[in-house]
């Protein structure tokens, strides 16, 4: 017998996870896109939240100082988002890769920052910087779990839906969500992307009940699941599907 829904999927929404909040994003743009209506019920909820952002987008455009351009749309961002610090590494766009250099420059920030719950891409996202950020994140997390810090590992969807554990429901701060996407014009141009991103937080609620119109998916990993690899964690999740 295959597994019922309910084991690959929650009916219910849940409350935010422990902060402080530590989350990884790939590009500029992708912490409001991928989890910008949590962010915005962890300020309303007095959470602390601080984002890294690994790449300088450099290739997200043809404009010839984009990379500027996508850093001044970060800060305006995170001061809508309520972001305690944001941190831009300044990484070669799609040059992203879990080499040594880079696992222990999260860890660093893991340290320094000590939060309760780290945010990393999911698995199955499509862009390769995506599943590079989850892989080079998980390696961190697993030091510091090994270490007196002990952080949850949280996956968040980007542009793709991914493997989800838990539901936040951002029904009341969608219009906000979509403020805070507007300010990266920079991208926007180049795809209709908050249309996209709300129809995937639309398109998330298929199990929830009817009062709840948004909500972003997140799989929050245990501490048996850091024993593994990213690969080997990711394949536990897929079999529940055989």
């Amino acid at each position: 017998m295959l597994n019922p829904e309910h084991v690959l999927i929650p009916f219910q929404v849940s409350p935010l996870p422990p902060g402080p909040w530590l989350i990884f994003a790939p590009h500029a743009d992708d912490e409001s896109f991928g989890m910008g209506g949590s962010l915005l019920k962890a300020k309303k909820e007095g959470v602390e939240t601080h984002v890294v952002v690994l790449t300088d987008g450099a290739l997200g455009g043809n404009a010839d100082d984009l990379v500027e351009i996508r850093n001044q749309e970060a800060s305006q961002a995170a001061k809508l988002l309520g972001l305690e610090s944001l941190r831009c590494w300044s990484e070669p766009d799609r040059g992203l890769s879990d080499e040594e250099r880079l696992i222990e420059k999260a860890l660093e920030e893991i340290n320094s920052i000590k939060p309760s719950s780290v945010f990393f891409p999911g698995p199955m996202e499509i862009h390769p910087d995506h599943r590079a950020t989850g892989f080079l994140v998980w390696q961190a997390v697993q030091r510091a779990a090994a270490a007196a810090i002990k952080p949850q590992a949280i996956a968040y969807e980007i542009g793709v839906q991914n493997p989800v554990n838990f539901f936040i429901d951002v029904t009341a701060q969608k219009e906000e969500k979509e403020k805070v996407m507007d300010i990266y014009a920079s991208q926007n141009s180049e795809n209709n992307y908050p249309e996209l991103v709300i129809s995937l937080d639309k398109g998330r609620t298929f199990s929830l009940p009817p009062e709840v119109k948004y909500a972003e998916g997140f799989f929050r990993f245990s501490e048996e699941d850091l024993n593994q690899t990213f690969a080997e964690a990711a394949h536990k999740i897929l079999d529940l599907y055989q």
